[in-house]
């Protein structure tokens, strides 16, 4: 896995790429609550995604639950098909704000 952290349109956007797995997930996991412990609205772009699994997953939720703490928007951006259908299988679909593209995502003044 790899990531890139970019601001754009107000959010710190995540980019993800690769395979989020038991070994990579502390990255991610470390790049998102970054973003949110300094402040940033932040979305994870999850277009390049090819694998994730539960820890990867638990790491998207950790997120969603800190920027919630913290009063900050946090959604994930092009989810891949391979990540969609494991959020769909965890009912996790509707819990999480998902767009399309980053231009998708309101922007945030």
């Amino acid at each position: 896995m790899s990531y890139e952290v970019q601001l754009e349109r107000g959010y710190a956007v995540v980019y993800l790429e690769g395979e989020i797995d038991m070994y990579q997930s502390p990255e991610a996991r470390g790049a998102i609550l970054n973003c949110l412990g300094n402040g940033h609205h932040t979305l994870v772009e999850m277009s390049a995604i090819r694998y994730i699994d539960s820890s990867g997953v638990a790491s998207l939720v950790e997120g969603l639950q800190t920027a919630r703490e913290r009063d900050l928007r946090f959604a994930l951006v092009g989810v891949s098909e391979a990540a969609m259908r494991v959020l769909q299988l965890a009912r996790l679909d509707g819990v999480f704000t998902i767009h399309s593209s980053v231009d998708r995502a309101p922007e945030v003044k």
